[in-house]
């Protein structure tokens, strides 16, 4: 049995939506402080995550860190830094 999440990644390149998530969520300044902000595409990959597994933002991050097929699926490498859940999710919880 195949894994649905490389199928999606062989048939969908993900880097097509660059441009257009780079624009909504453009910032008007550099943050001066704080981490530096997530790859949009990346977050946009963790989002579709969430609505194809109905994941809870606490529950994606460790999902993440648990699932190598979610690993894969959002091109990391083992032990690589993940947003924390208070950053995963549209829930607008900062």
């Amino acid at each position: 049995m195949r894994d649905p999440l490389e199928e999606l990644s062989r048939y969908l390149d993900f880097g097509l939506f660059r441009p257009e998530l780079t624009a909504v969520f453009a910032r008007s300044t550099a943050p001066v402080a704080g981490r530096k902000p997530s790859d949009v595409v990346l977050m946009f990959k963790i989002l579709i995550l969430q609505r194809l597994f109905n994941l809870s933002d606490e529950q994606t991050e460790y999902q993440i860190t648990d699932r190598l097929s979610f690993t894969r699926f959002l091109s990391l490498r083992l032990g690589s830094k993940i947003p924390d859940f208070t950053r995963c999710g549209a829930s607008g919880k900062r």
